[in-house]
């Protein structure tokens, strides 16, 4: 490319190495997208046979070639040069999901150098990793090593308390364990291992580059302690590896804590890169991170918002004034502040059963995922309209987080009892979507007794009471306070009154006040009307959703991977983290990075005159209905139905759940409820947020999988499949209307947030009332009493 412009803007790279693609986003000093690049696996790099970018094999095997991601690096950075200027980009930030590299201990101590005529892949060659196939994410055989070393550490507190997370199978140490006890060959000739997120980052420098701190934080072998005191846990490493001779080995592997806080340059580009694509050779680089750390950064949360990302693990991250670590969440140190500044953190709650038992759920009872929204829209709370006959349902297909961790089965539970299934089969989607977002409003509520959340706990919000209401509330516009339901009982915010105690309870379900204020969300599920509104009501709090997201989604609008055009939401969150320390180092910055960013994108909405923030680069048309379903090919258990869904609910033109909402009746005894969409899809009129035929558009992620893209190929109202008029012939799938945006508060807009669903109190109420009978189902499997 040729020489940048005299007086031309910078522009800012961020990357993200995604499940599914390698994702590239560009941006311009004011935060304006200029740039959207991808390599998707299956597709570009098919040769590696991976689906979804990943290999599964029978059991909770998830992996991926290193060398596909290697690949890819070289296709993406072509598209870059050959699509923009790069000399224009003066900093690069970047992302990755959780997933270790293992370098063999030929290349060891230095990186391998590189020759600028010869890309990266014919270097760097499968031989150059002594395990080539890696597990990611989703991949659960380290399980049993994380609880064995959990066990071997005193518990869950113990371990929390020394090295600040209990067991997980994403854990650097499970790995690290089980690849010594099942691969002494590999354990042999490894001579590094690294994150994804350090070793994406030392492919751009040409150097060895240490994971952060954040990341460090959740190997469970780093012991965190502020004033950047932090250091690897000795005796830890030393129990991983078996003796203190490998320890010694183990420790070098890891190499350095970058403990700057990710608010300075940690490299600059390499010269590989500078000869051969024509990066200026000053070019920064800025740390990079996990994604889901990037993408809470993307959105750019205010201290009383919660970041809900939907995807094959569901995240729900929020900040903390402080690290009290516990066996309840994860806490980090915040992925970008300058070391001058007070210590801030982010906590995170997880859930390994996220995407796959929703896409198991609409293979077993539904023939699409409309079908699957309408079902969680038509059908009352709790899976009945009764008081006391709730349904309630545990997808558990994973050994997930703290206190489930032992629980493996898919259970459900009819007027407080266990069945095999629920009499009225239509009760399942929204039993399933019900139970997995009250483990979040149960464990949010468990977190924030603990006091990580700091002593104004309230979230900006007034205090609640413990006694339902029958009026609703208004959801506060920004920087204002919620006004608590009329009652005639008051409760302190956090504390937990003698009416709660006395259902067992150590938390007020009806109080709100330690909820959060706001839901930013992000990942396919959102894009659900049904599921929008149900997060919304069970929280009492607005949700919102990135405007690149709702644009993208109308696309497609069942994948968590952002559709052509669209920018990742972790790759986002890298080139804002780089403009940021480029910022940094010109002396530009005022304030925390959220302050920068919202500071920027003030000053840009300001000089446009309120023009929303340009949400994709050369998108297709978006398809106002999304695209069909398939039938689920792509979920790990295959496309034919299990033996127990052959009689599910078909549903073959949705023409029974029409017929019910015609006559008002339905199949849950009283028929009053069934008219109640909770949808929020016709709102699209006079909303500045997003207009489907602007240049705007949308797109957000998750790392993704092919569980979440069982549409592709399949027909939609316009297809050969469809009628003359364009309806969609009898038989097939009915189209997923995806949420679309309400009429959004300027400072929401001005960061590229619309608002997709508003809380009811009175729905938050009836939600509370059966809290405690969740959270007593849930401690009976835990008990294994069922």
């Amino acid at each position: 490319m040729p020489a940048a412009a005299k007086g031309a803007q910078a522009l800012f790279l961020g990357l993200e190495l995604a499940t599914d693609q390698l994702r590239a986003t560009i941006v311009d000093e004011n935060l304006e997208l200029v740039g959207v690049e991808a390599v998707d696996f299956d597709t570009e790099l098919s040769e590696y046979q991976t689906q979804g970018g990943i290999f599964t094999t029978p059991g909770d095997a998830y992996t991926t070639p290193v060398d596909m991601w290697v690949k890819a690096l070289d296709f993406l950075l072509e598209k870059v040069s050959r699509n923009h200027d790069i000399s224009r980009i003066k900093s690069i930030g970047g992302a990755a999901q959780p997933a270790l590299v293992w370098w063999k201990s030929t290349p060891i101590p230095s990186f391998p150098p590189l020759d600028s005529r010869l890309p990266l892949h014919s270097q760097l060659s499968p031989n150059t990793f002594s395990l080539p196939n890696t597990p990611v994410a989703q991949d659960t055989f380290s399980h049993s090593h994380a609880l064995s070393l959990e066990a071997a550490l005193g518990g869950p507190d113990h371990m929390a308390a020394r090295v600040g997370t209990s067991a997980n199978s994403s854990l650097v140490a499970a790995q690290l364990l089980r690849v010594r006890e099942a691969s002494p060959d590999t354990w042999a000739r490894t001579g590094r291992v690294q994150v994804a997120s350090a070793f994406l980052a030392s492919l751009v420098a040409g150097s060895w580059v240490g994971m952060s701190e954040a990341e460090a934080c959740a190997t469970g072998m780093w012991v965190y302690a502020s004033g950047g005191q932090g250091h690897w846990d000795e005796e830890v490493i030393e129990l991983v590896a078996g003796s203190r001779e490998d320890a010694r080995r183990v420790r070098a592997w890891l190499g350095e804590v970058d403990m700057s806080g990710g608010g300075r340059r940690i490299a600059t580009v390499s010269r590989y890169l500078v000869d051969r694509y024509g990066f200026e050779p000053d070019t920064i680089i800025s740390s990079f991170t996990a994604d889901y750390l990037s993408n809470y950064l993307s959105v750019c949360p205010s201290p009383s918002d919660a970041v809900l990302s939907f995807g094959p693990m569901d995240f729900l991250l929020t900040s903390a004034p402080h690290y009290l670590p516990t066996r309840l969440y994860n806490v980090f140190p915040h992925p970008a502040q300058d070391l001058s500044e007070k210590r801030r953190y982010i906590v995170m709650l997880t859930s390994r059963n996220a995407d796959v038992p929703r896409a198991l759920v609409r293979d077993m009872y539904t023939k699409s995922w409309s079908a699957f929204d309408r079902l969680v829209s038509v059908v009352p709370p709790g899976g009945s309209i009764g008081l006391d006959d709730k349904l309630f349902s545990f997808w558990l297909l994973q050994g997930d987080s703290y206190p489930l961790s032992h629980v493996k089965g898919i259970f459900r539970f009819e007027t407080g009892i266990k069945v095999n299934e629920f009499r009225d089969l239509r009760a399942n989607p929204r039993c399933l979507v019900e139970s997995q977002a009250l483990s979040f409003r149960v464990r949010w509520a468990r977190m924030a007794a603990t006091g990580v959340l700091g002593a104004a706990a309230g979230r900006a919000r007034g205090s609640s009471s413990f006694v339902p209401s029958t009026s609703t509330t208004a959801s506060p516009g920004p920087g204002q306070q919620r006004t608590s339901t009329p009652s005639s009982v008051a409760t302190t915010p956090g504390a937990a009154p003698a009416a709660a105690a006395s259902i067992g309870l150590t938390f007020d379900p009806y109080d709100y006040s330690a909820l959060p204020a706001r839901l930013l969300t992000t990942g396919a599920a959102i894009n659900f009307p049904s599921v929008a509104s149900l997060i919304s009501e069970l929280f009492n709090a607005p949700v919102f959703v990135p405007t690149t997201q709702l644009d993208s989604a109308q696309v497609t609008p069942h994948r968590n991977a952002p559709a052509p055009g669209f920018p990742g939401r972790a790759a986002l969150g890298g080139a804002y983290v780089a403009r940021w320390v480029w910022g940094k180092e010109r002396g530009s910055v005022r304030g925390s990075f959220e302050e920068e960013i919202r500071r920027l994108l003030g000053k840009r909405w300001v000089s446009t005159g309120g023009t929303p923030l340009r949400t994709n680069i050369n998108a297709p048309t978006p398809v106002s209905s999304g695209q069909s379903a398939g039938s689920g090919a792509s979920t790990p258990y295959g496309s034919r139905r299990s033996g127990f869904g052959t009689t599910v609910f078909a549903e073959e033109d949705e023409d029974a759940l029409e017929e019910l909402e015609r006559l008002g009746g339905d199949a849950f005894g009283e028929g009053e409820l069934v008219g109640r969409l909770r949808t929020i899809t016709g709102s699209t009129t006079g909303s500045t947020a997003t207009a489907a035929t602007s240049s705007t558009g949308s797109g957000v992620m998750l790392p993704s999988t092919a569980y979440t893209t069982p549409d592709l190929g399949a027909p939609t109202s316009t297809s050969p499949g469809a009628g003359e008029n364009g309806s969609t012939v009898a038989g097939a799938p009915a189209t997923l209307a995806p949420v679309t945006a309400l009429p959004t508060g300027e400072a929401e807009m001005q960061i590229g947030l619309g608002k997709v669903a508003e809380p009811d109190v009175d729905a938050f109420m009836a939600y509370a009332a059966i809290v405690p009978e969740y959270c007593r189902l849930e401690g009976m499997l835990v008990k294994a009493l069922v």
